[in-house]
């Protein structure tokens, strides 16, 4: 055994410092394992397993999760920040040790099992496999209607934390395992309510949705597992679109599969598994997952809706089409369609308007609606990133020059261009009232440095007839709208045809929505019909891009999984 333990902390993407160990191998095979403890547990219970010799060869990391072990970050309450760490903890990884995420195996227990396929789901990352070792998908809370008291307690005590009702002889049946547990002074046996809610609210949509992971995926199930259900580990299974997949049901494991006394089976089928994973041939599995969201979009569109539901639609559209002038959000989706700029623009604004205070009432219950509010998560991500690459410019000492293919008013815009006065914005958009909301703002704010113009961004001419070379490129809002990828590819590659070389493009994406059926069945678009959108996987969305040599370099979603903001890097292949 060739493993040297060494110790440190990592930046996480909200400057937090997270405590991380390495078992690093002199005799490296240029291939990294991440080890992701269970809830409560901490890094260091992993030590054995960084240790056997089926790792020898490897690099092996593991860190101490926010309010475990030696991190001294408290615990979050929300559980995306989980999955932000462990893209941050990816990405620190691959810059240190100059690899590539195919270069990377990833094995999750527990709630760290839930950690991962949701990173997967909604980040697309191209590691070369993960084994999920008895994911907390749905966790046996016991107590009768516990989810629905927690959602109603955290109303009164946001900070409220519960105790974990897990002993040490609910994981194993080996009685030194048990002992070691009892006496570890670093296990954490609380965890905050929040954190488990919005835990078992992403759990739910990762497992409904897992059709859109292709990553080479190895469940292991303990079939005597007292804190988890196994059963929904098999739907998850069942759900993948993964070609290599495999899933071992365990029937003596207690829920700590890694430490009860047949550990040695599941860790041969874990290490088998990764062992095959890192000889396999990248395929591109992006064909499936359009077919996937074509048809899901198609049902949507042509097929049909439950009875209950089909009533629950009817009754909303009549009712908004009968007092939707009250509010002054409904007043604008009517007139200009709901998927408009100007629609959008109000959406950003988010000060509830109407007529009397049943009208301001009914306009606030709007706007409070899940899909308004990512979306105004993914103006802040947007304007977050869209900063950094600003900033990383003016520091290069050139001129920012920035391009919104079909921004609507983008107030977003009037926003940065008045932070940024020496930055020089062109916002394109098809509808006219979008430009003349965009003009009016810009008059309004008494800026020179914004410009609107109408222009179709699925249109070839519109990037020939240009007189402006961007060195940042903004899509956002826009191809969730069509479902064809041949249009889509056609403002990809006018994009390409312009950009400067070694410049930036920002693109929002949709992966996942909890409402498209109803908003197709209830609300218009600005061409007055249904507005049935096409998702898409980031992975679909990241290889349109990536074809076009545009390199993605960093991604934020909001807490719901709704909607992503991603940055890439684009230099052509001729380029010197």
């Amino acid at each position: 055994m060739n493993k040297k333990e060494e110790k440190s902390e990592f930046i996480s993407f909200d400057n937090e410092r997270i405590f991380y160990r390495k078992w690093s191998d002199k005799n490296w095979n240029k291939k990294v394992v991440i080890l992701l403890h269970r809830g409560h547990e901490h890094s260091k219970r992993l030590e054995e397993i960084a240790k056997d010799k089926q790792v020898n060869g490897y690099i092996v990391y593991s860190y101490d999760v926010r309010g475990h072990g030696h991190t001294k970050v408290k615990a979050t309450y929300e559980f995306m920040d989980l999955v932000r760490d462990l893209n941050a903890f990816v990405n620190f990884i691959c810059k240190e040790n100059k690899i590539s995420q195919e270069q990377i195996f990833i094995i999750a227990n527990s709630v760290a099992g839930v950690v991962a396929s949701t990173w997967i789901h909604d980040y697309a990352p191209r590691i070369s496999g993960v084994a999920l070792v008895a994911p907390a998908f749905k966790i046996k809370l016991y107590f009768p209607f516990a989810k629905e008291f927690l959602n109603l307690a955290v109303k009164f005590k946001a900070d409220l934390n519960i105790k974990s009702y897990v002993k040490a002889k609910f994981l194993t049946k080996d009685p030194v395992e048990q002992q070691k547990y009892k006496d570890d002074k670093l296990i954490t046996p609380d965890i905050p309510a929040k954190q488990l809610i919005t835990l078992l609210d992403t759990a739910k949509r990762v497992v409904n949705d897992a059709n859109l992971i292709s990553c080479p995926t190895l469940v292991l199930s303990a079939q005597k597992d007292y804190v988890v259900d196994d059963k929904i580990q098999g739907d998850f299974y069942t759900n993948l679109s993964s070609k290599t997949k495999k899933f071992v049901p365990l029937k003596n494991s207690y829920h700590g599969v890694l430490y009860d006394l047949d550990k040695g089976i599941a860790l041969n089928e874990i290490f088998t598994f990764m062992e095959k994973c890192f000889t396999l041939k990248k395929k591109d599995y992006l064909s499936k997952k359009v077919i996937i969201t074509e048809n899901e979009k198609s049902k949507i569109l042509f097929g049909t809706t439950s009875f209950i539901n089909t009533i629950s639609y009817y009754i909303q559209k009549k009712l908004m089409h009968k007092l939707g002038f009250m509010s002054e959000g409904m007043s604008i989706g009517l007139k200009y369609g709901f998927d408009s700029g100007v629609t959008l623009d109000y959406v950003y604004e988010n000060k509830a308007k109407g007529k009397s205070f049943i009208g301001k009432a009914i306009d606030k219950n709007y706007l409070n609606s899940i899909g308004w509010q990512g979306i105004r998560q993914r103006k802040i991500n947007m304007q977050e990133l869209l900063s950094s690459k600003i900033e990383k410019l003016i520091k290069e000492n050139k001129e920012v020059k920035i391009l919104d293919i079909a921004g609507g008013p983008a107030r977003y815009l009037i926003e940065i261009a008045k932070q940024f006065p020496q930055v020089e914005i062109l916002v394109q958009d098809y509808q006219v009232q979008n430009i003349e909301k965009g003009k009016k703002l810009a008059l309004e704010n008494d800026l020179i440095n914004i410009n609107y113009k109408q222009a179709d961004a699925f249109d070839k001419k519109t990037y020939k007839n240009l007189d402006f070379t961007p060195n940042i490129v903004i899509i956002s809002g826009v191809f969730e709208l069509f479902g064809d990828n041949k249009l889509i590819n056609k403002a990809i590659a006018g994009i390409s045809s312009i950009i400067q070389d070694n410049s930036y493009l920002l693109y929002t994406g949709q992966p996942w929505h909890p409402q498209l059926e109803q908003i197709a069945n209830v609300l218009g678009n600005h061409q007055q019909e249904k507005w049935v959108m096409r998702r898409r996987s980031q992975y679909e969305l990241d290889s349109l891009f990536e074809k076009a040599n545009f390199k993605k370099e960093n991604m934020l979603i909001d807490n719901w999984g709704i909607f992503t903001v991603s940055s890439s890097k684009f230099k052509r292949k001729n380029a010197k």
